[in-house]
């Protein structure tokens, strides 16, 4: 199914620092809002502004969009609560089909995530108890025994937790049908509450830390032996590996051991199914930076080969295409993407940056901020480049201007193919009054220079507008934290757009 999104003539606006924008379409608003929400921490508090305005933007736009949207922030973006979002809501507009069973069936990909889904349909229908749940969405209800059919002992064991919602209240909610006598014996384990511990990570680190040692040199001494027979069971899943290296280094494990995660780390496959969002090795590589260890280098090494690997096939450009990459460095941009995150915005358009300038053979990369810097660093070194970025964002300030870029280019007259903006979009100029576009002056006379000419708008917020119109002169927008965003950049070479690329997902 396609949509006709672009019909709908484009308005100003002002964006939040007052200057000139353009607002969005709703379903271009939506997309942009939902692969760049972080709604992790704040998923359960409800009436959030960023969750009042989804709402909002849902009720503008097709349930057959949203679905898909959903399917897309959960695959392709690597999404787990806002997909869910989606779902639930969407049941509470849609009914008479599938749409929304087949919905949830694809979001839900992890056991417990059944339970997180409960949870936040209790929340979005203010239910404040279990028990008046016994009216649960038949659509919902049937997605999710689809979601009950798809796991096995292990992975129900390892998240049957003491939650709001455990896995038995939802067992009991769903009332999923058994495709066999070997599944229904499961299911009425997890009734009775007799699941089997399973042997993770966290159960043999709490096992450990719960036995009382006669000297710190014996705690450290038996944390050592755990995380080496977690390395060599195999069961250390590759996320957890790289949320715990510096345990483990600081635990002294052996150098056997350290090369065994290397291998594990840098492997294809391993780092193929794994999923990981960029900035992930970028969070992993930091927490390395200050432990005092002879194999930390080689470690930092194998999560640059690691990155190399995720991204052998990043798509929507040529190896030749002249490519300008603009880094947004202003103080909106200094924010964590979450709560409980050091990642900051800025990182993630520094990392998507400097992945694509590792793939290019001619490409200009810089930041901007109050001024317009090149950088020039070497372009196989993606976590020491962004890193590198990170130390000298301070060189050009605070503001936005971003219109310096182009008037670089234009005084040089260096002709690009594409020009890519990583921002949160809000621009705004000190040179220029709030209702001077200065960004769409520069951008009109680039564009008689060199009419082949692209802009890019990785917008990393969301936040509802564009500082450009999207819809003309060859500007694009294009929104997530995920190496998929370039996938985008392909379809748009292809004569589409973001949202004509996402309504292409087959649910």
């Amino acid at each position: 199914m396609k949509f006709n999104f672009l019909k709908r003539g484009t308005q100003l606006t002002t964006n939040h620092e007052g200057h000139t924008a353009f607002k969005l379409t709703p379903e271009m608003e939506l997309y942009t809002t939902v692969v760049t929400a972080s709604l992790s921490d704040q998923f359960y508090e409800k009436g959030t502004e960023k969750l009042d305005r989804i709402r909002h933007m849902m009720e503008q736009v097709d349930p057959s969009f949203i679905a898909k949207l959903a399917v897309y922030a959960r695959e392709k973006m690597y999404m787990r609560s806002i997909p869910m979002v989606l779902a639930v809501e969407l049941a509470k507009k849609h009914s008479g089909d599938n749409l929304v069973s087949q919905t949830v069936g694809r979001v839900v990909k992890r056991a417990d995530e059944i339970t997180e889904l409960l949870a936040y349909y209790t929340m979005a229908n203010e239910r404040k108890e279990t028990k008046k749940l016994h009216k649960l969405s038949k659509q919902v209800q049937k997605g999710l025994s689809t979601a009950f059919n798809r796991f096995d002992e292990y992975q129900f064991g390892k998240y049957d937790r003491k939650t709001a919602i455990t896995l038995r209240d939802a067992l009991f909610l769903v009332h999923p049908k058994a495709k066999d006598e070997a599944q229904q014996e499961l299911f009425n384990r997890i009734a009775k509450q007799e699941l089997a511990t399973p042997y993770t990570w966290e159960t043999q680190l709490s096992a450990a830390g719960q036995v009382k040692y006669a000297t710190e040199e014996d705690k450290k001494r038996a944390f050592r032996g755990t995380w080496e027979a977690l390395i060599e069971s195999q069961e250390l899943g590759y996320m957890a590996m790289m949320r715990n290296l510096r345990n483990m280094l600081e635990a002294e494990i052996g150098k056997e051991h350290i090369q065994d995660v290397c291998d594990v780390l840098s492997n294809p496959a391993a780092v193929r199914q794994s999923k990981q969002l960029p900035f992930r090795y970028l969070a992993a590589y930091r927490e390395l930076r200050e432990v005092q260890h002879g194999m930390t280098g080689k470690i930092m090494e194998s999560l640059e080969a690691a990155l190399h690997i995720s991204i052998e096939h990043l798509k929507g450009f040529k190896s030749n295409t002249r490519v300008v990459i603009a880094c947004d460095v202003s103080g909106s941009m200094q924010r964590p993407v979450s709560a409980r995150s050091k990642v900051l915005a800025y990182d993630i358009g520094l990392m998507l940056g400097m992945m694509l300038q590792s793939k290019c053979e001619h490409v200009i990369s810089g930041m901007f901020g109050d001024s317009w810097k090149v950088v020039n660093l070497p372009g196989k070194s993606i976590l020491s480049n962004v890193d590198a970025f990170y130390k000298r964002e301070g060189e050009v300030g605070y503001s936005t201007n971003a219109h310096l870029v182009l008037e670089d280019l234009i005084q040089r007259k260096y002709q690009a193919d594409k020009i890519m903006f990583f921002t949160d979009c809000q621009m705004w100029s000190t040179q220029h009054s709030p209702t001077t576009n200065a960004l769409k002056q520069a951008w009109t006379k680039y564009k008689q220079l060199f009419p082949a000419a692209k802009l890019y708008l990785f917008d990393l917020a969301g936040l509802g507008h564009s500082p450009l119109n999207i819809q003309e002169n060859d500007v694009h927008l294009i929104a997530g934290w995920s190496d998929k965003v370039f996938e985008v950049m392909e379809a748009i070479d292809n004569g589409e757009n973001a949202l004509t690329h996402i309504s292409a997902i087959q649910l």
